[in-house]
């Protein structure tokens, strides 16, 4: 039954999500904001632009690739946030990440579990880029 302590709960529980989501999203998105007002966001996207255009992403779309397998996805959704960027590339950026990432975390994971860490990461880096450029092409 639902009764006024079910709201105040569910309250409560949504302010925490937010506040954890806020204390990765927000940072994020100000620290990428500001990258791009100087030249290191141009110096970014001319240097990864050749890698970049396998995936059919600008340059600085390797910014989102390296928050979200490095850290986590929130990092990579306040990155992509503050990146203009059309539905492809993020649907791009998506599938990609979605196979490969938070890398650190979940590799010390599968250390705890005795699977052989260098064939998963491979095998999760491999499908991530085979997936961003099979998209490219059908998209």
């Amino acid at each position: 039954m639902i009764t006024l302590d079910t709201f105040k709960r569910g309250f409560i529980n949504g302010f925490k999500t937010l506040w954890l989501l806020s204390r990765v999203l927000v940072p994020v998105y100000l620290l990428i904001t500001l990258i791009r007002l100087t030249p290191l966001i141009d110096w970014i996207s001319v240097a990864f632009k050749p890698i970049m255009f396998l995936f059919g992403l600008p340059g600085e779309a390797a910014i989102v690739l390296v928050l979200g397998n490095t850290l986590n996805m929130y990092a990579a959704l306040g990155a992509i946030a503050s990146l203009s960027l059309t539905i492809k590339q993020i649907t791009i950026l998506a599938v990609m990440l979605a196979f490969s990432h938070s890398l650190i975390v979940e590799t010390a994971i599968f250390k705890k579990l005795r699977v052989p860490i260098s064939k998963i990461v491979a095998f999760r880096i491999s499908l991530g880029l085979l997936s961003g450029m099979i998209l490219n092409l059908i998209l």
